[in-house]
């Protein structure tokens, strides 16, 4: 099993808080990567513009560094704000590391007046191209996000150990959402793109578990032809997938996503009250049911966060908080290093049919039922 840990506040937090929770759940990974994805950015030395697309990832050579950088200026971006780590690269386990980079930029004067869809196509395929680049030159390019107010970092070794080295105490960066997976490499070779979280145009997840059916979704989210539905270097990444396809290409609320993943018996939406339409959804998606066992977290751009469990319910998840700060983990320790002054008697741990929502507001947590109507199409 790997481990999973969210926290989502008002106030920008330093990740280093969602770090101390890893280190709770320590004997859930085994250091061969530590995913981290920060979302709502903060920089003590920059004012951040949040309309401002960030790049992160790992140049590790020179001369992977110098590509980057001309590529990005001969396709018209022009950089704000260039972030440097207060390294100690005495404690960074990886030799081939030139420079951790998380790079705001602004976008080409030609997309002033495109559609956001344009806009949002274009990042993904900036980032795309990037990450062929590296890919083509020996693996000497990582390239994690390219989105306004996201940056992801990705490393081998303990995620302490990782903080450390860069020195994410220190209050340089912060953010309102941080996503973080300690991974335990049980069925791929050490590969950064294969740690979670995955991202896709705004939206990431991460998961405990292992998903049996990969092959058959991996295959048909392929055959949809779409440029981001690529990789697949960890059995997880569908999910990400499969959410972006709900809510991008389906155009479907948050809701339907356990529908897809996780439809309803025919006996149960028998009695649904809308029943005739989820029978034809899980028919159409019927190719994106998983086979778990697994827990799922996940992030959207506006900052609402979420938590989905399969039908065994063999991965736990807990999430509990306060008006104002939320969090989830794959254990109760966890969600106690990062909200340890919190009512505990209101720590929810959901069952099969749940989708946990954590609103943008963070009021308090949405606890939805599949077997509870939510709002559809209005041609349905």
């Amino acid at each position: 099993m790997c481990r999973l840990a969210l926290k989502t506040a008002l106030e920008p937090f330093s990740p280093y808080t969602v770090l101390t929770a890893m280190e709770a759940m320590q004997e859930g990974y085994d250091g061969s990567g530590l995913g981290l994805l920060l979302r709502g950015m903060e920089f003590e030395d920059f004012r951040y513009n949040h309309k401002f697309p960030i790049l992160s990832g790992i140049a590790h050579s020179v001369a992977a560094w110098r590509r980057l950088d001309d590529f990005m200026e001969e396709r018209g971006y022009e950089l704000k704000y260039d972030h440097k780590f207060h390294m100690r690269w005495d404690l960074v386990e990886s030799k081939d590391r030139y420079r951790y980079f998380v790079r705001a930029y602004r976008m080409p004067d030609k997309f002033t007046d495109r559609t956001q869809q344009e806009k949002d196509d274009e990042l993904m395929l900036t980032r795309l191209a990037l990450r062929k680049d590296g890919e083509l030159h020996g693996g000497d390019l990582t390239v994690f996000s390219f989105w306004p107010d996201v940056t992801i970092i990705k490393e081998v070794g303990w995620p302490i150990k990782i903080g450390d080295s860069l020195c994410l105490h220190d209050g340089q960066i912060k953010s309102r959402v941080c996503m973080a997976q300690g991974r335990q490499n049980t069925n791929y070779g050490i590969n950064l793109y294969a740690c979670h979280p995955f991202f896709l145009q705004g939206i990431s997840t991460m998961t405990n578990g292992e998903n049996t059916a990969f092959v058959p979704i991996k295959d048909w989210l392929l055959g949809r032809h779409f440029p981001g539905y690529l990789g697949y270097q960890s059995d997880s990444e569908v999910f990400t997938h499969i959410l972006h396809y709900t809510l991008k290409q389906l155009k479907l609320p948050l809701q339907a996503y356990k529908h897809i993943i996780t439809p309803l018996s025919s006996q149960e939406l028998a009695v649904h009250p809308q029943g005739e339409f989820l029978a034809g959804l899980r028919n159409v998606c019927r190719r994106l049911i998983i086979d778990g066992p697994n827990a799922v977290i996940g992030t959207l751009p506006d900052e609402t966060c979420l938590l989905v469990m399969d039908q065994k319910k063999l991965r736990p998840a807990t999430v509990g908080g306060r008006t104002g700060e939320w969090a989830i983990a794959s254990e109760m320790c966890g969600v106690d290093a990062m909200i340890p002054d919190r009512d505990r008697a209101l720590d929810f741990q959901p069952m099969r049919e749940h989708t946990v929502i954590i609103p943008p507001d963070r009021k308090e947590l949405t606890i939805w039922s599949q077997h509870d109507p939510y709002p559809l199409p209005q041609a349905a």
